[in-house]
């Protein structure tokens, strides 16, 4: 079986000196393919470098977070256009966070724009405030986009509204292995043609591992969990969410 991890962020400090040790212990599990979202420009040369050592296993992504917006936010986008003569694979990761502001709105729009431009997915970041992305993709929708919503965690009549706007996939990660987690019921009524795996790591460590710094590698665990969930084999997840992410991402 072979995996992709959608959202990893194996150039973050708490990797320092150890990531190319992490994407070999991933490729072990099978996690053949990871997904770099990009974050600001003072981490951006250091994912850049990373999937250089890793061609065709790393894939980079370009976008400015929506926690890195501040008042250099203009000066952050701008500096964007000096990276665009490398390889992407989507814009992102971009979104709205925690809560509404002129400045992450504008900052959003921009950068759908820019993914629109180029041909581009967009890996979209939503924390309180999936409703107002809702409504810039609604005035977005002239734009051709596609992409995922990553960590989701609404709920099933929210999804119903994503997927009237585009061509729009879900990411799953960690969480789903938590009890209690809500978007285990949900997920039972997402199609596995619109679901992506993803770690987030450092962030987001499925169980058995909870506490501890998460890893691409641990994919697998949240595939089996998403298998038990749904009743369907494991290699079925594997194939399948391999599949969406190749034709999401062009990889």
């Amino acid at each position: 079986m072979e995996f992709t991890d959608t959202h990893a962020h194996l150039y973050d400090e708490a990797f320092i000196s150890e990531e190319d040790q992490a994407v070999e212990r991933a490729v072990r599990a099978g996690v053949t393919r990871m997904i770099l979202p990009d974050i600001d420009s003072q981490t951006r040369e250091a994912m850049f470098s990373l999937a250089d050592r890793h061609e065709g296993k790393l894939f980079p992504c370009l976008g400015l977070h929506p926690t890195s917006i501040g008042a250099d936010w203009e000066k952050e986008l701008a500096a964007l256009e000096g990276w665009l003569s490398r390889k992407i694979y989507a814009i992102g990761e971009i979104g709205m966070d925690c809560y509404w502001s002129k400045e992450q709105q504008e900052a959003l729009r921009i950068q759908l724009e820019l993914a629109d431009r180029l041909d581009l997915p967009v890996i979209i970041h939503s924390r309180e405030s999936t409703e107002l992305i809702i409504n810039v993709l609604k005035e977005c929708r002239h734009l051709n986009l596609r992409g995922v919503f990553h960590a989701y965690s609404g709920s099933i009549e929210t999804y119903r509204q994503i997927e009237r706007l585009g061509d729009w996939y879900i990411g799953i990660g960690g969480v789903l292995t938590y009890k209690k987690a809500s978007i285990a019921g949900t997920v039972r009524d997402i199609p596995l043609d619109r679901i992506l795996l993803e770690t987030d790591c450092p962030y987001l460590t499925p169980v058995p591992f909870r506490g501890k710094r998460n890893e691409s590698s641990y994919i697998p665990h949240i595939a089996a969990r998403l298998s038990e969930i749904l009743g369907k084999g494991i290699e079925e997840i594997a194939e399948t969410t391999t599949a969406n992410a190749e034709k999401l991402f062009r990889i």
